[in-house]
């Protein structure tokens, strides 16, 4: 009598890890306004670089350490801006915080008679914090809940 080799148990099988779900649409609209701030704060960059080259700075040194503190933020808010297209956790505090930041720098803007750099400003803020707290925004942004420690 022939016996049948035995049907593997799919629930013995090793499960493979299920590729995460794509980012809410929401989620890629706050990466791209913080994408866009990174962008404002590049070309500010260069604009602080031309002045301080061309001698319109106060001081050449405090020129430099504007100019260095600018591109330095322009590459944290890109940072900020690819991670939170993946959907990382960590990113929903500094991304608030950030957004804060270009609040209170639009209004400033706009206190000081520059309304096409404050204007914009405060548009993309808007646009980053309405898509950072949709509900589907929250919920790919959040971690899973801790097992207790047998």
């Amino acid at each position: 009598m022939a016996t049948r080799p035995a049907k593997a148990n799919p629930a013995s099988q090793p499960q493979r890890p299920q590729e995460p779900a794509a980012p809410p649409r929401a989620l890629r609209v706050a990466a791209a306004a913080q994408a866009g701030e990174a962008a404002g704060m590049l070309v500010a960059a260069g604009f602080s670089a031309v002045a301080t080259a061309d001698g319109q700075s106060y001081q050449r040194a405090s020129g430099i350490a504007l100019t260095l503190i600018a591109a330095g933020l322009a590459a944290g808010f890109a940072a900020f801006a690819v991670n939170l297209a993946r959907a990382k956790p960590w990113t929903r505090t500094p991304v608030v915080m950030t957004q804060l930041f270009v609040v209170i720098a639009g209004i400033t803007l706009l206190d000081g008679h520059r309304p096409e750099w404050g204007v914009p400003a405060l548009l993309l803020a808007a646009a980053c914090l309405a898509a950072l707290f949709t509900p589907a925004s929250l919920r790919a942004l959040n971690r899973p809940p801790r097992s207790p420690k047998p």
